[in-house]
Order: C-alpha cells, then structure tokens, then sequence
C-alpha cells in the first residue's frame, strides 16, 4: 500500500555519516532545517562586542578630544577651558609647523621610494632566476624586525665610528659625515631607514599582482613584438592598479603616523630639525606635561589622516564587493 502524501511529508528524517538527523518540511515537501534567527538572539552577541569597543574605544577618544580644548597638565584633576586657543597655539607654533611639514615630507618621500623600489624588487624576484626564493626572503626580512631595534642597529650604522663610516674610509675617504647630527641631513637619513625597511613590505604585495597576471597577456605582448619595457607599461602596469593604490595608502598612512624610528634615532632633533607630529606629541605630553596641546596635535593629526583611511577602507570594500 502507498503512503499518503502528507504521511510522505511527515516523516523527513534524513541519515549524514551514519547519525539521523529531524527536520521539518513544508507544505511543498521541502526540507527546511533549522528556524529564523530572532532578533533577540542577535543581539546577545552583538551587544557584548559594542560595549566593550565603546568603552576601549569611543569614550576614550571622546574624553581625549574634549581634553584638546583644556589646559589640563595630564596628573592634576583641575582643568580650565580654554576654547580654540590649543589649536591657534599650533598655527602659531613655528616648531608645529615645522613639524607639520617634516611629517609630509615623510610621509610623501617615502611613499614614492618605498612603492618604486618594491616594485623594482618585486619585478626582479619575479623572473626566472635560480635565487629568486632566497632573495624574496632576504628583501622581506627587514619588515619583520621591530622598528625599534631596526632603529637601533642603523643608529649605531650612522655614527662617527660606524660601519658606514668604516666603509668610507675603506675606500679612502678621508672625511666623516654627520648623518644625524648635521640638520640638513638628519631627516634625509631617517627616510633612508624608513624606506630601507619596508620596501620590502612593499614588493610582497606588488609580487602578489604580478603573479596574479594571467601568462596568456604577457605571451600575447610578446609575439606581438612588444620587448619587456613596453609590456611592463601596457601589461603589467595597469593590471597592477589595486596592488599600486593598496600600497601607496599603506605607505601614506604610516609615513604621517611615523613616531618609533625618528624619536630612537633623533629624539627630534638635532633641535628641531627632524621632529614629525608624533613626536612632537610624545614630547608635549611627557616631557613638558601639556597634555591639552599634545592632544590637539594628536586630533590634528587625525584630521590629516582620516581622509586617507577613510579612501582605504572604501578602495577594500568595492574589491570585496566586486568579487
């Protein structure tokens, strides 16, 4: 005898890797596993992860904006309002401004020679030479060293009696350069390091797109008669546009928040001749105890790089969204 449909409905018990599993059916005879999700149970996950992010987060960065417009010492509990006078201080300030231009300075100079040298690198690493795994190894190497002791080493590399000054004099140069103590080059030499560092980090991602390049475009360029500087720009170049707009934001980025490497190696100076917004901030604030003006430097510094942030964030989500 035949089971009637609405018995065949009833009984949908299915069998996965020997375990028998209940679910429901509809009125089809469609299985329908499992039940909505309320909302209830929504934010009994959701709730936790806001609170904790608005209390590490929010309301510190509130207090610290608030704070900009007091001249609050950062120890006393006494602190008077004092309105704009923190961030007209700051246009005033001539070692904020030159502040202001050593961080655009950095973070401009390097973003160009960090993205050129990666990409040189990571155009050389991606031939066919023998070396080319032990080399990617090599130029990447640096960006896993912390900036301090990057910072360290290359310190004690620029003084009088160091290993560039060793080599000077290896091939007979009877002169000594003061690389970080000379105010004309002292901010040139921290770019040196900077760059040094992460140029590698750099041509990781560039390495990345080429390799994502389908062969059939490079071997169409070739037997259309196109050499390798003329595949590179008509080929290679332009399928290289997100890896080139990721990197140069990621470079931007952190040549405007640069702080470790300029403060180990110059403390600012010498004078002022090397000091970025950041130290300038560490310095106010834990060195002269003006803790309103070192924050209304920190908000300035934010308002610089939001912008910036801010185009990343749209750029990696349109890509996610585009796949």
């Amino acid at each position: 005898m035949s089971m009637p449909p609405t018995l065949r409905q009833s009984s949908p018990d299915t069998t996965v890797a020997g375990r028998r599993l209940s679910t429901r059916t509809t009125g089809a005879g469609r299985p329908v596993h499992g039940g909505p999700i309320r909302s209830g149970q929504v934010w009994l996950f959701v709730v936790p992860a806001i609170v904790f992010y608005l209390f590490i987060t929010i309301v510190p960065s509130a207090r610290g904006v608030v704070a900009a417009f007091t001249n609050w010492d950062g120890f006393s509990s006494e602190q008077a309002w004092v309105g704009w006078s923190n961030f007209t201080a700051i246009l005033g300030d001539q070692v904020a401004r030159d502040a202001i231009l050593h961080t655009a300075l950095i973070a401009g100079c390097v973003t160009v020679a960090q993205n050129v040298i990666g990409l040189l690198l990571a155009l050389g690493v991606s031939s066919r030479i023998r070396s080319r795994r032990v080399l990617r190894a090599v130029f990447f190497a640096p960006a896993v060293v912390t900036p301090l002791i990057t910072a360290y080493v290359w310190k004690f590399m620029y003084a009088p009696n160091g290993a560039i000054a060793a080599a000077l004099q290896a091939v007979g140069a009877d002169f000594t350069i003061s690389w970080l103590g000379d105010y004309r080059l002292a901010l040139w030499s921290v770019m040196i390091v900077i760059v040094w560092q992460f140029a590698g980090y750099s041509m990781v991602i560039f390495l990345a797109g080429l390799e994502s390049i389908p062969n059939e475009l490079i071997e169409a360029a070739a037997v259309d008669g196109a050499g390798a500087i003329r595949t590179f720009w008509s080929v290679r170049l332009p399928l290289l546009g997100p890896a080139v707009v990721v990197n140069l934001l990621l470079s931007l980025i952190a040549g405007l928040k640069q702080f470790d490497v300029v403060w180990v190696m110059t403390g600012g100076g010498p004078g002022t001749a090397t000091h970025t917004l950041s130290t300038l901030i560490f310095q106010n604030a834990f060195t002269f105890g003006k803790y309103g003006y070192s924050i209304a430097l920190a908000v300035f510094l934010t308002v610089i790089a939001l912008p910036v942030s801010l185009l990343q964030v749209r750029m990696n989500r349109g890509r996610e969204l585009g796949r």
